[in-house]
């Protein structure tokens, strides 16, 4: 099974245990800011993304998503449902030149393929004043279905991951060693260790995980302690 599907079966048998607990770091020593997502719930927003990558951008298995979002917050939860909602979708994730853009929440230039700024919001919340040529991420994929009908890859030999010099098919999406285990991810360096830690080792081996990002050392112990994670 590829990584979307062990995602749909997690989200039926599993739906309201933890997957994915994001910790961002408060500003001028405020307290992290916490999102919680199921299995379920992320289901939901990547079937919602994906969707909103289809039926409005006009991607078609084979196409890419170019994914500036990860190059600066690649353990933050809206990365990885963007992620995992172009894999749902048969789709190239890259750091180079996309069919679509996917940025945070003060993008640059005129895009001249569809284009989505992420607000990082913990609650999910959307952007307003946009530069031209950019859409709000949120508001529109919570306009979307909450179902997923539409095809996934052409084939499991197909390139899932192109970044940098990283490339990955579907198929080898899912040659990582599992984990059954509540695990913490601090300040993830690079995409693909985000998507490692958070997306194919819980999905393999039914763990979750918890991501913080910037956050001090006193938190991170409370974080660990309250979280009660395993490693």
């Amino acid at each position: 099974m590829l990584l979307h599907d062990l995602l749909a079966r997690r989200a039926s048998s599993d739906g309201s245990g933890p997957f994915l607990t994001c910790y961002v770091g408060g500003s001028s020593g405020g307290l992290p800011a916490r999102t919680e997502l199921s299995a379920r719930s992320f289901a939901n927003w990547v079937a919602k993304t994906s969707n909103l990558l289809v039926d409005e951008a006009g991607l078609v298995p084979g196409d890419r998503v170019e994914l500036r979002l990860a190059a600066d917050h690649p353990g933050h939860w809206m990365t990885l449902i963007w992620t995992m909602a172009a894999w749902q979708a048969g789709l190239t994730v890259t750091d180079d030149a996309g069919d679509v853009i996917v940025a945070g929440p003060s993008p640059t230039g005129t895009p001249g393929v569809p284009a989505y700024a992420c607000s990082l919001h913990p609650l999910g919340l959307g952007l307003k004043d946009l530069p031209d040529g950019w859409t709000d991420f949120s508001g529109t994929a919570l306009a979307q279905p909450d179902d997923w009908f539409g095809e996934g890859p052409d084939s499991p030999a197909a390139t899932a991951w192109e970044v940098g010099d990283d490339a990955r098919t579907f198929a080898e999406l899912t040659a990582v060693e599992p984990s059954p285990a509540r695990v913490l991810v601090v300040d993830p360096q690079d995409a693909w260790t985000a998507v490692r830690a958070c997306l194919a080792a819980p999905l393999l081996g039914g763990g979750s995980s918890v991501v913080a990002a910037a956050v001090d050392e006193t938190a991170l112990a409370a974080i660990a302690a309250d979280e009660k994670v395993d490693a």
